[in-house]
């Protein structure tokens, strides 16, 4: 398939334009390549939401008087997986759209505390790119650290994903 519009109904002036916010191919990435994300504010919306539709409701998350209480942190921790998510979230809409087949797997570490109104990036490494032995796929590792606004990195994981390669 190529990268531009053409199968959608356009006047013909258009056909052939490129559509913008296509996904990295892993045949077009190089090891050692670096890159980074957008950033994204983590609100308290995010988070009330989060652990609403995933059952996460420990007080630390949901009840903002036990944690002025008893949190060393002052304000609304975000959880780890949630801080994992907005990661994923930011490298989607940067280097995954029409590429991305399979997230295999990671190893996560959360390194320290992200809390409501911390803004994060996500600092990206390619450490691995090759064929698979299916025709037109690709094994991608990237080596992701999480960057608070404050330049401290918050979690770092390791992704093995199926990437489409570059067709022909």
């Amino acid at each position: 398939m190529k990268h531009s519009a053409e199968n959608l109904n356009l006047d013909p002036l258009w056909r052939d334009a490129p559509v913008m916010g296509l996904g990295l191919h892993w045949n077009d990435v190089q090891v050692g390549q670096r890159f980074q994300t957008l950033g994204r504010t983590v609100t308290e919306a995010d988070i009330a939401m989060f652990v609403g539709v995933t059952g996460m409701v420990e007080e630390m998350f949901t009840n903002v008087e036990y944690i002025q209480r008893e949190s060393r942190m002052g304000a609304r921790p975000v959880p780890g997986s949630l801080v994992f998510c907005v990661a994923e979230g930011l490298l989607m809409q940067s280097t995954m759209q029409r590429t991305g087949v399979a997230f295999l797997e990671c190893d996560l570490r959360i390194l320290k505390p992200t809390v409501a109104g911390d803004t994060l990036h996500v600092c990206v490494e390619v450490v691995e790119a090759r064929a698979t032995s299916k025709p037109g796929n690709g094994l991608l590792r990237t080596m992701n650290r999480v960057v608070n606004q404050r330049g401290d990195v918050v979690a770092t994981y390791n992704p093995l994903r199926m990437v489409k390669g570059r067709p022909d």
